[in-house]
């Protein structure tokens, strides 16, 4: 079958989409943003006269009045809900929870996660968990994957697409490298306990803010201590900046031995490079395999 040129772009389209992070459609009839202006999305506004299934889409008038008369126009959008394809309002939906200042996050994270006696009794803790923004597009909480008990725990930087589907960490193809990467030291997925600094998806699979790690961290750490492992190791820039508290890139940190303080425990911590980055650049993997030699020679 031959595909024409509009066939092509459009299917590049799709998949640039997808790239960023668009998973599903949120309307069954297209809008034109751009004919809204500087006007935020959910706010009222007249679309131009075109055709009678445009005409329906129009916000009902008495949502207008609500803002008129003093009332608030989130409120108005609370009470009235969006407009169906036939015009009359839906059932409102829940308003979403204002994610909480860094500081504030940090602080009411660390007296949760300190509660938790247990890896179940943390997931739960974080399921309730407002405290970052990241909950609030993400599909499903990435706990961890592997054994709840490890001398060897694996950081890496946030749930990808496929992650925040499956509700677990490295299971994409990134995921399949790094069970490849493991076996060739003896290890599986039931020997290793893989998690990330961050437990939500980003949008369009972005790096982390300081400030949604920052949120996350009290919750990690407690994961640590939960799991008890021997060694740590970062995988990636990010996540080796974060863990290891330092500025430098990804080929400077990795390789090289540090201590990272949990607790009341000093623990042999090391960063490698991120097998995404692998599988972007093959010739990297001869400076990951002399990584994995070290970590297992530390075990």
């Amino acid at each position: 079958m031959v595909r024409s040129n509009g066939q092509d772009e459009m299917l590049s389209l799709l998949s640039w989409l997808q790239a960023m992070g668009a998973d599903a459609a949120v309307g069954d009839t297209a809008q034109d943003w751009l004919q809204r202006g500087n006007d935020a999305p959910g706010a009222a506004f007249a679309w131009p006269d075109r055709d009678e299934a445009a005409s329906a889409t129009r916000p009902a008038p008495h949502a207008a009045r609500g803002a008129d008369e003093g009332q608030s126009p989130v409120r108005a959008r609370a009470v009235l809900g969006a407009p169906g394809a036939s015009g009359s309002p839906q059932a409102a939906r829940p308003r979403a929870v204002t994610p909480l200042g860094a500081s504030e996050a940090e602080t009411g994270a660390r007296r949760i996660a300190r509660a938790a006696n247990s890896l179940q009794e943390l997931e739960a803790a974080l399921q309730n968990f407002d405290g970052c923004g990241l909950k609030a597009t993400a599909t499903k909480l990435c706990f961890y994957r592997g054994a709840p008990s490890s001398d060897l725990m694996i950081i890496g930087e946030a749930p990808g697409r496929d992650e925040d589907l499956a509700g677990k960490p490295f299971v994409g193809r990134a995921g399949q490298l790094l069970d490849k990467m493991l076996s060739a030291i003896g290890r599986t997925e039931a020997d290793v306990h893989i998690t990330n600094v961050v437990y939500w998806r980003p949008p369009g699979n972005r790096t982390p803010t300081p400030q949604e790690a920052l949120a996350c961290r009290p919750f990690l750490e407690r994961q640590i201590e939960l799991v008890a492992p021997k060694i740590l190791v970062a995988v990636g820039g990010s996540a080796a900046k974060e863990m290891l508290g330092a500025s430098e890139g990804i080929m400077r940190l990795r390789g090289k031995w540090r201590e990272i303080e949990i607790g009341d425990r000093k623990i042999p911590a090391i960063a490698t490079l991120h097998p995404a980055y692998l599988l972007r650049t093959p010739a990297a993997k001869q400076l990951a395999w002399m990584d994995l030699l070290q970590i297992r020679s530390k075990l």
